[in-house]
């Protein structure tokens, strides 16, 4: 309290318009600082457009939570920060979040009232049902999403028409890297035909995203890829991996079999038949005589019947390729396959193993260089040709550059000669003022000759002997003057 009252007392000794001066910039700073605050703080919008419901946003929750994505949540909603929306939506659209949702038994016949038509109420009792199932199987391991269609039971309604068993169709999407095994399809299809009355198990077809039946008889089930990575596993653990290579392929029975014993057992000590058989002959009479006796005595029946289902497992082909630089001994390595595939060779199971050398002669990879090799090769006649147009160009140049340049200097010289022809020697001596000596003496030159005189006397000694030793050079005789071939040409 005491530095309190020191501070106001040295407030209020301060002059008015410090005071006001202060307290202006010290609002100021605060509302400054207010504004960055709050311009700095990102803005905030909802998630989705349209409102989720409670198992969708519960959904969405979860996965923002592991993606350590910073959100707020509503009743219908979440907020997050507006720059990170548009990402976020696509990253969820990728995952498959939110699900679309299920409508419940309840939801389905919450809407219908007193005066709602029968089939109408059996429609939105199936589609109730279906959703309740659906949300039952999303629960699963493995299953991302389900669509079920349940078909009911009908009754005949005619005399001309049978009765109609209820069936059921479900369609499972699976995880990624996801695989059902034949007992959790089995438990999926007694889960179904369990919650829609009259349904029986055979009567519910389940397939995945590729259309094919989960645990059809007519495809290869998942035990034959359930046992091959059994077998894997366990060999890659006795002898290393790489070491070993397991191909396990299983055929299932297409058809319902049945077998058939019957075995007859004697009633008593005796046997269960018998026979007699007599001949005699009469030489008088000249007879023959032959009789045959049978005798059944009864006996106890037994009668065995065995029945294999469709789809059941009717042999099983396993291949194991060891490498034979490990040094394995192949008949205990036989012995661990029989024994994790569950061989049975009174089935008709096969089972090889054999060596084999995983070696593999390395492959030569070409280099850098010789890529560039490759490419250049194709390309070298046009090169040599681009090549030698340079080199031909290039010597080429230094000629005409100088052939270029002695006409260039020819027409100068013609136009000064022409522009000085009608001056006198002392104004020709001054537009010669700056020229060369040999430009001066092709100028002087065309000149006439009395002209010529005066203009050169007008030099001094050492300038004018220079022009006049290129006056007096004669022409090489294997070019001749620039202005001729121009003539001769033309």
């Amino acid at each position: 309290m005491p530095a309190l009252a020191l501070l106001l007392t040295r407030w209020n000794s301060l002059p008015r318009a410090v005071r006001v001066v202060a307290g202006a910039a010290a609002s100021i700073a605060v509302v400054l600082a207010i504004a960055a605050a709050i311009l700095a703080h990102p803005p905030r919008v909802a998630l989705f457009a349209a409102p989720l419901h409670p198992e969708q946003l519960s959904e969405v929750e979860e996965r923002l939570a592991s993606w350590n994505v910073t959100f707020t949540p509503t009743a219908d909603n979440v907020v997050v920060d507006a720059m990170r929306r548009n990402d976020l939506l696509l990253r969820l659209s990728l995952a498959g979040v939110p699900h679309p949702h299920l409508s419940s038994t309840g939801e389905a016949l919450a809407t219908i009232g007193v005066l709602t038509p029968q089939a109408v109420v059996e429609a939105q009792t199936r589609a109730g049902l279906a959703g309740d199932i659906e949300a039952g199987l999303r629960g699963i391991d493995g299953i991302d999403d389900a669509r079920v269609i349940v078909a009911p039971a009908k009754a005949p309604e005619f005399a001309d028409e049978s009765a109609r068993d209820a069936s059921a169709s479900v369609r499972l999407r699976l995880r990624a890297g996801a695989r059902l095994s034949r007992e959790a399809i089995d438990g999926i299809r007694a889960f179904v035909a369990a919650s829609v009355p009259e349904l029986q198990p055979a009567h519910v077809t389940i397939l995945d995203d590729r259309g094919v039946a989960l645990g059809d008889a007519g495809t290869p089930g998942d035990d034959a890829q359930e046992l091959q990575a059994s077998l894997q596993s366990a060999l890659d653990a006795a002898l290393g991996d790489g070491a070993t290579i397991v191909r396990v392929r299983a055929e299932y029975a297409r058809e319902r079999t049945s077998e058939r014993d019957v075995r007859r057992m004697p009633a008593g000590a005796q046997e269960i038949a018998g026979a007699r058989r007599s001949e005699s002959y009469d030489g008088g009479g000249k007879r023959y005589r032959r009789l045959e006796e049978g005798e059944d005595r009864g006996s106890e029946t037994h009668e065995l019947v065995s029945v294999a289902r469709a789809g059941g497992l009717k042999r099983l082909s396993t291949a194991v390729f060891v490498d034979q630089n490990r040094g394995a001994d192949l008949m205990k390595v036989r012995e661990l396959a029989a024994a994790t595939v569950g061989y049975d060779a009174r089935r008709g199971d096969l089972l090889a193993v054999d060596a084999v050398d995983f070696r593999r002669a390395p492959i030569l990879r070409r280099d850098a260089w010789w890529l560039l090799y490759g490419a250049i090769v194709p390309l070298a006649p046009a090169l040599i040709v681009a090549l030698g147009l340079v080199i031909c160009v290039r010597l080429a140049m230094p000629p005409f550059a100088s052939f270029l340049q002695s006409l260039i200097e020819h027409a100068a010289v013609e136009r000064a000669s022409k522009a000085a022809a009608g001056f006198a020697p002392a104004r020709v001596r001054s537009m010669l003022e700056q020229e060369p000596p040999h430009a001066a003496a092709a100028i002087i030159s065309a000149l006439p000759a009395a002209t010529a005189t005066a203009v050169l006397e007008l030099y001094p000694p050492h300038e004018r002997e220079a022009i006049v030793r290129r006056m007096q050079r004669r022409h090489s005789p294997l070019l001749d003057d620039a202005q001729e071939l121009l003539r001769r040409h033309v």
